[in-house]
């Protein structure tokens, strides 16, 4: 079994993406926030289709607002499963913040979060956590199609929920 996996559209998928430490290698680089940070407005702006950037949960959303649309990847770190704060960061960014890139989930996902993760914004997910490896690549998805707690994602068939709150438009 592989160490790592990158789900994606409900299947394993290629990973064009690459982790660095800093963003002078080529390619689509996924950096830290700090390395992010260390660029010029110009260097952020002249990587805007190469450059994600890597936030962990106590790293600051602000940081990278006006960024957004020079980003096509934000990366939100989960160094352990009970951690839920780039489960927030992943709901602003689709909602309030209208992002349209990437927003992987980075770490220790579970295979039972993943549901709640793409209602909340994840559109992919670079997984270590080796049950959620071995259940994913054996053809489970898991969750549940309907709900009644708003989210970035409706329910399929929303409309069996009539007094189910909505996202605002």
């Amino acid at each position: 079994m592989t160490d790592k996996i990158l789900w994606q559209n409900d299947a394993v998928a290629e990973d064009a993406w690459t982790h660095a430490e800093t963003a002078d290698a080529d390619g689509q680089l996924v950096v830290p926030l700090s390395a992010y940070l260390a660029l010029t407005p110009e260097q952020r702006k002249a990587g805007a289709n190469r450059l994600g950037v890597l936030l962990q949960p106590l790293e600051p959303l602000d940081t990278i607002l006006e960024d957004l649309p020079n980003l096509s990847m934000v990366a939100l770190a989960f160094p352990a499963f009970s951690n839920g704060t780039s489960h927030s960061k992943a709901a602003l960014l689709r909602g309030k913040h209208e992002f349209t890139g990437d927003i992987r989930a980075v770490g220790d996902v579970l295979f039972d979060q993943i549901p709640l993760m793409v209602r909340n914004g994840f559109s992919s997910f670079e997984i270590t956590n080796k049950p959620t490896i071995k259940q994913l690549t054996s053809g489970k998805t898991g969750g549940i199609p309907l709900y009644y707690q708003p989210a970035t994602k409706s329910a399929s068939d929303a409309k069996s929920y009539t007094w189910r709150h909505r996202v605002a438009s």
